[in-house]
């Protein structure tokens, strides 16, 4: 596969205050949190560039154009196009879990997750006072998928009130067929559940799965969900801090925004002028990301064959998610940390014995990291 020069570039981030590079010691390789190691989209600095160039940062809005580009790249991608009125702009995704779980729902009442998951969607319940249910994700062939019937029981509680989705599911890498979000709306229908869905990954598709919103899905799933997006980790420009909630229910956006209200701020003026710069003109960079992950997906299989480290299925992300369960290793985030290689631990997403790897790098670096995590597991198979 040819590799785009670009994505091989070895950026020294050493000097950035980055949370992924300063987190551990120079000689450690950082593997953990989800954010990549490349250079931004081109139209992303330039559109930035000539915004700082104006020299004034006061107060501002939300851009029309940036409306459009949003509803243009969902049409195109994703064969839906949100309403203008059902967009609310944001400074991040993850105040958004909380404020929907906060705002839609009471104290006591019970959230139901699909787990292991990102560990913010299970935060969200516990720092509000909310009962949390885990729905476990069981491996059907190679492919990690939610258990439906586990889902059932628990929305039919009398107390359950919403499902929170991570959709391509972080970690796992799944993207949920038609047929399975089907399933999961007939449930959330038949129980009255509130339907969040994290969408955030829904960009970064490698195999031939399609994202599909869970609100496109027909009327009814749009007036019972909120759908969160944001071209964060696609573009990766996480640091811009911009996302975009969809609420097409009337009365469950004006609670939302309410709740809001002096609360959480407005995006900044340089987030929004970002996020409008990858929207509307970084296709060929985004084209070319997704095939360098392709190959850095397909190169980190190759080097766990033979060994006993288990992969499934890998649709979507750039965080791989393996099972070292075989090695019995007491503390996996321990044992790579002392191999030089700093991942997440599995624990932390409600999954030991699992790690999850970025491999949202140069080919080189993940390179070395594989020769790092494999020498260290010889010495203990």
């Amino acid at each position: 596969m040819s590799q785009t020069p670009q994505f091989d570039e070895i950026i020294d981030r050493s000097n950035h205050n980055s949370d992924k590079w300063s987190k551990y010691p120079s000689d450690i390789i950082p593997m953990w949190i989800a954010d990549m190691d490349f250079d931004a989209p081109r139209c992303v600095k330039d559109a930035l560039t000539d915004r700082v160039q104006e020299g004034v940062f006061g107060y501002t809005h939300t851009p029309t154009s940036l409306v459009k580009a949003i509803q243009e790249h969902c049409l195109k991608h994703y064969n839906w196009q949100p309403a203008t009125a059902h967009l609310i702009h944001l400074p991040g995704l993850v105040c958004a879990l909380h404020l929907c779980v906060r705002a839609l729902t009471e104290e006591g009442d019970r959230i139901i997750v699909p787990s292991p998951v990102y560990y913010h969607l299970t935060k969200a319940p516990e720092m509000s006072e909310r009962s949390l249910d885990k729905i476990p994700f069981v491996l059907k062939g190679n492919r990690w998928s939610v258990d439906l019937g586990s889902l059932e029981e628990s929305c039919k509680k009398a107390d359950a009130k919403m499902l929170l989705l991570c959709n391509p599911h972080n970690p796992g890498a799944t993207v949920y067929t038609q047929e399975e979000l089907l399933a999961i709306h007939s449930i959330a229908q038949r129980h009255d559940l509130l339907v969040v869905s994290d969408e955030i990954h829904c960009d970064l598709i490698l195999s031939d799965a399609k994202h599909i919103p869970f609100a496109s899905l027909n009327e009814d799933a749009a007036q019972r969900s909120v759908i969160l997006m944001a071209p964060s980790k696609t573009f990766n420009i996480a640091g811009l801090c911009y996302a975009f909630a969809v609420i097409a229910n009337p009365t469950l956006r004006q609670c939302f925004k309410k709740a809001r209200e002096a609360l959480i701020p407005a995006p900044n003026l340089l987030a929004l002028v970002a996020a409008e710069a990858a929207y509307k003109d970084g296709a060929a960079w985004h084209d070319a990301l997704l095939s360098y992950l392709k190959g850095n997906r397909d190169y980190l299989r190759e080097r766990i064959q033979g060994s006993q480290i288990k992969m499934a299925d890998h649709d979507a992300t750039y965080l791989a998610w393996l099972d070292v369960r075989e090695y019995d290793l007491e503390d996996p985030h321990n044992f790579f940390l002392k191999a030089g290689v700093g991942i997440s631990d599995g624990s932390g997403f409600g999954a030991p014995g699992f790690i999850r790897l970025n491999f949202g790098c140069s080919k080189s670096q993940l390179e070395q990291a594989m020769n790092r995590i494999l020498i260290a597991l010889e010495s203990v198979s």
